[in-house]
Formats: C-alpha cells, sequence, structure tokens
C-alpha cells in the first residue's frame, strides 16, 4: 500500500496497482491516516504523509551502505579472486569505503578512507559516465585532471568520448591510468534516488588482468554493482 501510494493517488488506482480491492484499500488508507503515513489531500485522493518522512530519516541515520553492498561484494571477491573494492562519490573525488584483499601473492596500494580522482580510476569514470557532459566539464575544470601516468586521460574532451564508450558498455577499465602496473574492471552503484552513488571494482596486476580476462570478468562486476544497487534501494529497472 506504502508503495503503491508513492506512485498512486486515486482509491481505484491504488486497488489496481496492490490488487486489493477499493473497501479494503480505503479501511486500509483509513487506517494510514489515522497514524499519519498518508494524508487525504481534500479532493478524494490520498498522498504519503509526514510520518512516512520520519520513518524513512531514523532508517537513514543508520544506513551503512558498506555494509548493505556487503554481500554482492563478498560474492564477487569469492568468484573472481580479484581485490574488490567499493568507493562513494565525495564531490569531484571518491572515497574507498570497503576493500576486500585479492587471492594474489600480492597486495593492492589501496585502504578504506583513502581518496581517489575520478578521472584517473576505473570507478571513478563508471561514476563520470552517469553525469551529463557539462558536470564532467565541471568537475574537469575544478581537478585540472592531472595525469598520474602517461595513460591517463587528462584531456576533457577525450575524456567525454571515452565516457561516451563507458556508458555503452556498462562498465569500466582502468588500464595503467591510476597506478602504474595495475589494471580494474568497475561499473556504477546507484543510490535510491536513481543518482550515482559510487562504484565497485576488481583490482590486479596487469600481468594477471589481460584484455580477454576483462571481456569474461567485466558481466560479473556489472551483475555484482546491480545487486549493490538494488540492495541500497535503487529504482528497478529505471537506474539499471
Amino acid at each position: 500500500m506504502l508503495e503503491a501510494i508513492a506512485d498512486h493517488h486515486r482509491v481505484t488506482d491504488i486497488a489496481a496497482a496492490t490488487g486489493v480491492s477499493k473497501s479494503t484499500v480505503h479501511r486500509i488508507l483509513q487506517s494510514l491516516v489515522e497514524w499519519g503515513f498518508v494524508v487525504a489531500d481534500g479532493n478524494g485522493g490520498y498522498e504519503p504523509g509526514p510520518r512516512i518522512l520520519t520513518l524513512a530519516g531514523r532508517v537513514m541515520n543508520r544506513f551503512d551502505p558498506a555494509r548493505q553492498a556487503g554481500h554482492a561484494l563478498r560474492s564477487l571477491h569469492e568468484r573472481t579472486g580479484y581485490t574488490t573494492h567499493f568507493a562513494i562519490r565525495n564531490g569531484d573525488e571518491a572515497v574507498y569505503v570497503e576493500k576486500l584483499e585479492g587471492r594474489r601473492p600480492y597486495q593492492m596500494p589501496s585502504r578504506i578512507g583513502m581518496s581517489l580522482r575520478l578521472h584517473t580510476s576505473g570507478i571513478g569514470k563508471a561514476i563520470l559516465a552517469e553525469l551529463s557532459d557539462d558536470e564532467v566539464r565541471q568537475i574537469a575544470k575544478h581537478t585540472g585532471l592531472t595525469p598520474l601516468t602517461p595513460n591517463t586521460l587528462s584531456d576533457v574532451d577525450a575524456l567525454i568520448a571515452h565516457l561516451a564508450e563507458i556508458r555503452a558498455l556498462g562498465y569500466a577499465i582502468d588500464d595503467e591510468e591510476n597506478v602504474p602496473g595495475l589494471r580494474c574492471v568497475a561499473a556504477a552503484v546507484f543510490d535510491h534516488t536513481g543518482r550515482v552513488l559510487g562504484g565497485i571494482s576488481i583490482s590486479a596486476l596487469v600481468l594477471d588482468m589481460d584484455r580477454t580476462a576483462i571481456e569474461g570478468l567485466a558481466p560479473e562486476v556489472i551483475a555484482a554493482a546491480k545487486e549493490v544497487s538494488v540492495a541500497l534501494g535503487a529504482p528497478v529497472p529505471s537506474a539499471l
């Protein structure tokens, strides 16, 4: 009922959306009005009430994206054996909030709490691909697109063209653009509003992640990113 009220106002429409009879819908609505979850609009319709906002605020205050994403990240890590990251956008950069070290005889230089540039990293480019060209240009103006390696895209027009390719593929690759000798495959993660929140990735040395491997790994990363997005309340299928 509450989900239906978010999209419908009339009893008839709510009944159709829920598959519940109009008499039952009307009875439930009266209780929801009494409890403050729904308010009558004065024209025979109903709107979400203030109690819903209060409840949502209490939930969001306790909401930990990294914890919600845990199952999908662990599953991706177990299936691939690569170092798995989850990072959240913070203005003109992203910050790692979770890291699962890979089953390799080496470790990635990343750490939880570490920030990363959007234009040099797989997660960062996956995030940028979900923004408008104007937003990307604004970020580029702020950051300067400083190159970290010879492979870093430091020209805004080239970056925007590259982001269009990422958008079409559904995933991004960091091909030694952030740290020499390291590659990663990443995909964007969305929040409950449908906006891009951050991204997840798997990383390894270039010797352990060649082009053929990337083609096989990309669907795994995309699927995991969708699972994380659903866990974070992202609309389905509009944001995915």
